[in-house]
């Protein structure tokens, strides 16, 4: 049986391929093609006051985050919860969330998606490569494509 995509090498810190979209930078360290889709990791760079994604649900994906540095204020169904290094918040499928960066200064965190969802990410760097922020009915509609809804 081969190994498709099999990595052989250190992904450094602040590596990887290279995506923005909303302010952050995301340096995925493993993506679809190399996992066989069974999960994308990202370490995710979020300036302070950077647009936050829409309150969603996914609906075919759960979703995982560990903060290294910084603190990330996580929406999860009704609760606010402040994350700082070192905290780690499972949002488990259907669960409604958004999350953002209220602090004075960068935060950086790894986001797990199982199953894979770099593909999601891919085009909403797209979106935003225009040099103009989209609607969020642009960026909600591009979620649908890719299993989230509303929340």
């Amino acid at each position: 049986m081969s190994r498709i995509g099999i990595m052989t090498e250190i992904v450094p810190s602040g590596q990887g391929r290279m995506l923005t979209a909303r302010g952050n930078v995301m340096a995925f360290k493993a993506v679809a093609d190399q996992t066989g889709g069974d999960f994308s990791l990202m370490e995710r760079t979020v300036p302070p006051g950077a647009r936050t994604p829409p309150p969603h649900r996914h609906v075919t994906c759960s979703e995982a985050f560990f903060v290294l540095e910084g603190t990330i204020t996580f929406r999860l169904d009704d609760a606010e919860l402040a994350g700082g290094a070192g905290d780690f918040l499972l949002v488990p499928r259907g669960a409604a969330h958004t999350f953002g960066n209220s602090g004075g200064g960068p935060a950086r965190l790894l986001v797990l998606h199982a199953p894979a969802m770099d593909a999601y990410f891919e085009e909403l760097h797209q979106l935003w490569s225009s040099g103009q922020a989209p609607s969020r009915e642009a960026e909600l509609e591009l979620m649908s494509r890719y299993g989230m809804e509303p929340g």
